[in-house]
């Protein structure tokens, strides 16, 4: 399984992830959360990135036209965006995405089941609480396009190989304080997601 490390602050906590073997790294433009962080910032970290690594920009409730100007700004590769929105809205956004979906039912596991997206237990906040999703709901449905988020942990991941996720994503889980990476929790999680 491919995985994400989401919540990245620090240029030392992205190499970390890196190194580890992480597919992409997660940067949260969403003001709210307590991995935030502002564009400025983000840009200096992934200018001093190698290549080959995705780099991910989450928002939540923004325009498309701020979407766009931020993920230029600070070179992001694809945008996460975190919340329902017309398809007018995804028709508009220069930036290539990827849709989440959080589930609140087996059902809402299908939307979008002919595009790559990545799904998230349903809460009331946006992301990075840590909540799972009930996994039985993934029994018998095609996972091959789906990057599951929410609760995941270096402990737990290794029982979604049978899925066949397309892959993972954490932040929550892999963390000593909100915003700050354990390194040996990210190093183990990506060994155990492969």
């Amino acid at each position: 399984m491919r995985t994400k490390i989401c919540g990245i602050t620090s240029y030392e906590d992205a190499m970390v992830a890196i190194d580890a073997g992480a597919d992409a790294l997660g940067f949260v433009f969403y003001k709210d959360s307590p991995r935030y962080i502002n564009k400025d910032d983000a840009k200096k970290i992934i200018q001093m990135l190698p290549p080959f690594v995705e780099k991910v920009a989450l928002f939540v409730n923004e325009d498309p036209s701020v979407i766009d100007e931020i993920c230029l700004h600070v070179k992001a590769t694809l945008a996460q965006i975190h919340f329902d929105a017309p398809k007018e809205f995804y028709d508009s956004l220069q930036t290539p995405h990827i849709k989440v979906v959080r589930a609140q039912s087996k059902e809402d596991l299908l939307r979008f089941s002919d595009e790559y997206r990545l799904i998230d237990a349903y809460c009331e906040s946006y992301g990075g609480a840590g909540k799972r999703i009930n996994i039985e709901w993934f029994d018998n449905v095609d996972c091959s396009k789906i990057i599951l988020a929410g609760g995941l942990d270096a402990d737990n991941v290794t029982q979604l190989t049978k899925y066949g996720f397309y892959g993972v994503d954490v932040s929550s889980g892999v963390e000593k304080a909100k915003g700050i990476k354990d390194h040996d929790k990210v190093r183990e999680f990506i060994k155990n997601a492969r």
